[in-house]
């Protein structure tokens, strides 16, 4: 999973048609399963976190 924080926030706009700045999570699995990513809005910035 090679995307970042703006094309998965703009996955989030287009897909999902939620906000992503909305304070929720949203989770996203790599192809094979083995990634993990989620992005969150704090109110104050966003952050990306991976496993």
């Amino acid at each position: 999973m090679r995307k970042g924080f703006a094309s998965l926030s703009l996955q989030v706009q287009e897909v999902l048609r939620r906000d992503p700045l909305s304070g929720h999570l949203f989770c996203f699995r790599g192809r094979r399963g083995d990634l993990l990513k989620v992005i969150w809005h704090d109110g104050q910035g966003a952050c990306l976190f991976t496993n």
